[in-house]
């Protein structure tokens, strides 16, 4: 499959090159297409990765991700143009996280509206699926790096692009249990798990661990 990244942090080279292992084509997406980061990173992955701007990779990918900082994904995903976008399944795996008073962030959207929710009504033509927010970008690729058993959580108003996303969380990056929360307005409550997440890292002084819901 082809496949969109836009972001070239942590996150997005993270999910990009777990997904060229398998054997999937993939293009990362920045502001511009001479980005140092995205460039290192199609070295370093080979012949079925490859880089250019947020345009670019709309348009190559089949499905985008969405890896961005979320003060910039508006911007991002504006820049890459509606038509290469329209009717697209776009897996929104950004926090509303704001670092300008330091450590830990807060957020600059929450309670009754969300960063899916604002990507969600600004792009309409766009098939938002929120996921993989909730957990470190490594154990998002490899869930077996936490032991046991625990969750992921996922919402989105389109049933079929969640049913499709689902099915890559399982089968590509081998999540066992992934919780339907229902429509996008449920990205409020998975983002607002991130200040009680920044803090477990400090505490545990390790970003390798999860949520497991049990009733």
């Amino acid at each position: 499959m082809k496949i969109g990244i836009f972001g070239t942090g942590m996150v997005g080279s993270t999910i990009g090159s777990k997904l060229v292992s398998l054997g999937h084509q993939v293009k990362m997406g920045s502001r511009t297409s001479d980005n140092k980061k995205a460039i290192d990173w199609v070295k370093a992955n080979g012949a079925n990765a490859s880089h250019g701007t947020f345009s670019d990779a709309a348009s190559f990918g089949e499905i985008i991700f969405n890896c961005t900082s979320g003060f910039g994904s508006i911007e991002a995903i504006g820049s890459a143009g509606d038509a290469n976008l329209k009717e697209k399944i776009l897996i929104d795996i950004a926090n509303p996280l704001d670092f300008s008073k330091g450590m830990p962030p807060s957020l600059f959207v929450c309670n009754t509206d969300s960063l899916g929710e604002q990507i969600q009504s600004k792009f309409p033509y766009l098939k938002v699926v929120k996921t993989l927010n909730t957990v470190n970008c490594s154990v998002m690729v490899n869930p077996s790096l936490v032991p046991g058993e625990h969750d992921l959580f996922l919402c989105g108003n389109d049933d079929v692009a969640k049913e499709k996303v689902k099915k890559i969380l399982t089968n590509w990056f081998g999540w066992k249990t992934v919780i339907d929360l229902g429509d996008i307005t449920n990205a409020r409550a998975t983002e607002m798990l991130l200040p009680i997440w920044v803090r477990l890292f400090g505490k545990f002084q390790t970003p390798n661990f999860n949520f497991k819901i049990v009733k």
